[in-house]
């Protein structure tokens, strides 16, 4: 997991702990980090599946606590998948004396998702350095939503921005 500046960020460090895991145990402990860091993503049983500073895998299954009435992944469950994926690839990036905040979505639904879904949110080389580069700014993510079929139920537009995590100058 490399940053633009070879300069690891908190969460990366996290991470990178994991590395001394046998490979079969590190996904385990990766979603137990995770779930601590973001409770509600354990709530809805995400899976993070990959992370890295260039691309984060997210996945959920179509269990019934994230259902919706006609027994598919409820619209709230795949925000939730898309704005975790989008957070996190943001989360590995940003400066520790920065804080990211989610600033915009936009989500269409196109499509009836089958089975379970994966969200892959990625970050440009730019994106990462202009992140390490100023303690403000912001950034639309890519993310891609597929389901068991290969479809893709829904289209997503992620803003995040940064700012500076100490107290605020008037």
């Amino acid at each position: 997991m490399n940053t633009p500046h070879n300069n690891p960020n908190r969460l990366e460090r996290q991470l990178n702990r994991l590395l001394d895991l046998p490979v079969f145990a590190r996904t385990f402990f990766r979603g137990v980090v995770m779930h601590r860091a973001v409770p509600f993503t354990g709530t809805a049983g995400l899976d993070f599946v990959e992370m890295t500073t260039r691309r984060v895998e997210v996945g959920v299954k179509n269990e019934k606590k994230v259902q919706n009435h006609i027994g598919g992944i409820h619209a709230s469950a795949m925000n939730l998948l898309a704005e975790t994926a989008t957070g996190m690839v943001v989360g590995m990036n940003v400066r520790d004396d920065c804080i990211p905040l989610a600033k915009e979505l936009k989500m269409a639904f196109r499509k009836r998702a089958t089975g379970s879904l994966r969200a892959v949110a990625t970050l440009t080389d730019e994106q990462r350095a202009l992140m390490q580069a100023s303690d403000k700014g912001e950034v639309t993510v890519a993310v891609t939503v597929t389901d068991e079929t290969g479809v893709n139920p829904v289209e997503c537009e992620f803003v995040w921005a940064w700012i500076p995590s100490g107290p605020r100058k008037s």
